[in-house]
């Protein structure tokens, strides 16, 4: 049958993915839906779907939940959509489009938004049973189903953006999965060399095998046709139930080729800077079909955005054109955040290189940066938190020196900490959308957009990929406030609360989970997903320290709360810069004695660790492997030691100098005090790390005035300080209170401790929060000292219920063989050491080897492995 065109001009969309949406709402935005006929030819069952989050499905995300169609924008704009109807012919003499239903179509204009297929090596057997590819919500059913009911290995074919996704994807539905990618590093096309080996070793230590340098020579099958296996191209072979093929894509440039348009011999369709096909000026090509005017063909959505805007804007008799894009992208692949942008291989001639690597960590940041300072591009793997700034700032010299733009948090100024303000106004923040930082301004302050959500809806900014939502939000925070609006100060993207109100209602309703907060209390698009690296550890942070109180487990590694938790307390110790860790016993009060001393040289002589004194009075011992965790901190256990919680948001040490019983200008037993002090506060879960000292006179050797809290004695008593740090930023603190007695100064410590506890923003010190809590220590002191707010009772008895319920973690832990068993450095392999932890000799002790993390080799004899000395 044939469709009877309407007396309006008549423009006929094929292919209805991401892009061909896009291109509707140009023409709903130009009014050209008003004044045209439009027909869309949807190959799928269902319409547009954001293909960028695909694998979102296999965490809870419904595919109607993937959406980007909202029925009522079809039917307003009287589009007619016809789902599981693709083209099958074009009849360009005669402008007319047949439908796979046998529907005829003619048009005034044809678009072409055929987007691409995925790639399968021609590789005997590649269509057997158990072969999939990876480009639709159907492949991921099928994927699904097959890996349910007939596999427990799979493979993935392919380890570039897509592959790794499908791989986390396969790892999550259960099976042993690997990654086969014949390029010699993982992300051949994002990442270089560095890049490559640092995502490689996080991915290999989430338990998945990746196989570089081979190719796929054949998929082995059983007699049923089923598979088997695959052979690889260094003669090796993989034993797997299930293939998944995420090789790249191919221009879907058939239909083109069919009626006689121009390809490029690659593929995709030719186009010319209006996105007008070379070959026909009535039919454009938009997305993975097109061969743009620069000779490529863009495999990411923004440039596909940008060919919908400039093809709606030249069907209206608009002025626009597509030159080419931006490459920049910024995902989470397994996890793993991953972020390369402009010149990221540094192509530009006479370029140089700014680079930190820390490849047991699995960071990797690169800059590269013009002679005359511009930053031309640059890689982030494993923290790309700076991706939105780093990006705005490209093409400009940014106002500090490059290195301290990669270098870790507090060793450089830091990308973050330039603030928007460093931004000019034409810096584009969401590449996906093209949205400069001018335009966000103008949605703020012209058009009053009020919160990111509006200001999302307004320009498109942030709502594709999502990289570049944290630099909005603070954009949009910086011109709220700027214009004297109140600021949305929610925790995070998933809770509209503060930190402050998130407490008051796990305490209120004595919530003890942090999927029931999420789930009852996040904001509505957060309820029922998993939440963010923002809100876990700060939501675990209260429970943990309500744990007495609200009914809730002490220990941070009971149940749901071991996922909260950050790197450091999934080990209950710290990680160091070459995979080893930090041992830490508690000495309350610096003091210790020879018994305890020799016991701690005895260990790490056994162990063969490093040992020095830290500046809290404490022994730190370093270089302990994962697995060597549970057996030293037995022997530590049994001599009497406890956790020192040096890996912890919680209360570190009580420094102390030995006051008025050895010191002649002592006045009070300073050490007694510290004691007291430490062994009260011990365990105490907080927003941020403590510190305390104890100084017996005015001399002030404990250096009690740099601490989050401290005490020096008087003749009269105690004087207690508060808000104090060292550190980068160092603060002297504030005096609350005089001439106390002990009972006195332990009822405000309590007090002080808890009110910081309960209305601190999360990894907010004491100093921060002082400064910034309205009123600041004068309406501290009224609080905790004067009880202006009537919760002094309140507060105590949360800390008595706190010192009633201590336990020491470590001796939890090393009673326990269900708990011990994540002490291991390979889950896959719990027997194996990481062969990567070693150390050379210095000074008659140990340091980590270097130059061994530096080139990625593993340990030879002549260097010293991290194991117990024989």
């Amino acid at each position: 049958m044939t469709a009877t065109p309407e007396a309006t001009p008549t423009i006929v969309l094929v292919g209805h993915g991401m892009v061909g949406q896009r291109f509707l709402e140009a023409l709903a935005e130009r009014g050209l839906t008003a004044t045209h006929r439009v027909v869309v030819l949807c190959e799928e069952p269902r319409p547009a779907y954001d293909r960028v989050a695909l694998t979102s499905y296999f965490s809870g995300r419904t595919p109607e939940g993937l959406s980007l169609t909202d029925p009522e924008f079809i039917t307003a704009h009287g589009i007619e959509l016809y789902v599981g109807d693709p083209a099958v012919t074009v009849d360009r003499g005669a402008r007319e489009v047949t439908a796979r239903s046998g529907r005829v179509f003619g048009y005034d204009t044809l678009v072409l938004a055929t987007g691409s297929y995925p790639f399968v090596p021609p590789v005997p057997n590649k269509d057997a049973e158990g072969c999939f590819v990876y480009r639709t919500i159907e492949d991921l059913l099928a994927i699904e189903e097959y890996a349910r009911t007939r596999a427990t290995t799979g493979a993935v074919v392919g380890g570039g953006l897509l592959g790794l996704e499908a791989a986390g994807a396969l790892k999550g539905l259960g099976l042993t999965s690997h990654i086969v990618e014949f390029a010699p590093r993982l992300m051949p096309v994002q990442v270089d060399e560095g890049g490559g080996a640092a995502l490689l070793r996080t991915i290999e230590e989430m338990g998945l095998s990746v196989h570089t340098g081979v190719g796929t020579q054949e998929i082995v099958v059983d007699a049923s046709g089923a598979v088997t296996g695959m052979k690889l191209s260094d003669g090796s072979e993989l034993a797997t139930d299930l293939v998944v093929f995420s090789a790249g894509v191919r221009p879907r440039d058939q239909l083109a080729r069919d009626c006689g348009l121009t390809v490029g011999e690659r593929g995709g369709i030719a186009v010319d800077e209006q996105c007008r096909t070379v070959a026909d000026p009535h039919v454009f090509a938009i997305g993975e079909c097109a061969l743009a005017a620069d000779g490529r063909v863009y495999g990411l959505v923004a440039p596909g955005y940008d060919q919908a805007e400039t093809a709606a804007a030249t069907i209206a008799a608009d002025e626009a054109s597509f030159t080419g894009a931006d490459l920049s992208t910024k995902l989470k692949l397994l996890g793993v955040d991953v972020a390369s942008f402009g010149d990221a291989h540094g192509t530009t001639g006479d370029c140089l290189d700014v680079v930190y690597s820390d490849s047991r960590a699995g960071l990797y940041k690169k800059l590269v940066i013009g002679r005359d300072g511009t930053l031309l591009g640059g890689i982030l793997i494993g923290d790309a938190e700076a991706y939105g700034t780093l990006r705005a700032l490209t093409g400009s010299v940014p106002p500090v020196a490059p290195e301290s733009l990669v270098l870790p948090a507090g060793a450089g100024a830091g990308a973050e900490g330039l603030g928007p303000a460093a931004l000019p106004d034409d810096a584009i923040i969401c590449s996906c959308n093209n949205v400069r930082k001018g335009t966000i301004r103008e949605a703020v302050t012209e058009h009053r957009c009020t919160t990111v959500p509006e200001v999302k809806k307004c320009t498109k900014a942030g709502t594709t990929c999502g990289s570049c939502v944290k630099v909005l939000g603070q954009l949009v925070a910086a011109e709220l406030e700027a214009s004297g609006v109140e600021v949305d100060k929610g925790l995070c993207g998933c809770f509209s609360q503060t930190r402050e109100e998130l407490y008051e209602i796990v305490l209120a309703l004595r919530i003890t989970a942090y999927q029931d907060l999420l789930d009852r209390y996040g904001r509505e698009d957060a309820r029922g997903t998993d939440g963010c690296e923002v809100c876990k550890p700060a939501v675990g942070s209260i429970i943990a320290s309500l744990a007495p109180v609200i009914g809730a487990s002490g220990y941070v590694l009971d149940g749901e709360q071991a996922a909260l938790q950050d790197s450091n307390d999934h080990f209950l110790a710290n990680l160091q810069k070459n995979g080893s860790y930090s041992v830490v016993p508690r000495i309350p009060g610096g003091e210790i004695t020879p018994e305890k001393l020799i016991v701690i040289g005895e260990i790490a002589r056994d162990f063969g660790l490093y040992t020095k004194i830290t500046g809290g009075q404490r022994i730190d011992l370093f270089g302990a492997r994962v697995e060597q965790l549970p057996l030293i901190w037995t022997r530590l256990v049994d001599a009497g030691f406890e956790s020192g919680h040096a890996y912890g948001k919680a209360l570190r040490t009580v420094k102390s100098c030995v006051g008025s019983t050895w010191c002649r200008y002592g006045v009070q037993d300073s050490v007694r005090m510290a004691i007291d002090l430490e062994l009260r506060y011990r365990g105490l879960r907080s927003p941020h790390k403590l510190k305390s000292a104890v100084s017996g006179c005015a001399r002030e050797c404990a250096e009690a005035q740099s601490k989050d809290f401290g005490v020096i004695a008087t003749a009269g008593g105690w004087n207690l300080y508060v808000g104090g740090n060292g550190g980068a930023t160092p603060r002297h603190a504030d005096l609350l209170a005089q001439d106390l007695s002990d009972t006195e100064l332990v009822r405000l410590i309590d007090r002080f401790l808890m009110f910081y506890i309960r209305t601190a923003d999360r990894l907010e010190r004491t100093s921060a929060w002082l400064e910034r809590i309205p009123g600041g220590l004068d309406h501290v002191r009224e609080v905790v000292v004067e009880d202006s707010l009537g919760i002094c009772a309140e507060l105590e008895s949360l800390m008595a219920a706190h010192v009633a319920h201590y336990r020491d973690e470590w001796a939890e832990t090393i009673n326990d063989p269900e708990k011990l068993a994540r002490f291991v450095s390979f889950v896959n392999a719990p027997d194996t050491p990481d062969p990567v932890v070693a150390f050379v000799p210095e000074r008659d002790q140990i340091k980590p080897d270097l130059p061994l993390l530096a080139i990625g080799l593993r340990p030879t004899a002549g260097l010293l492995e991290g194991s117990a000395q024989r």
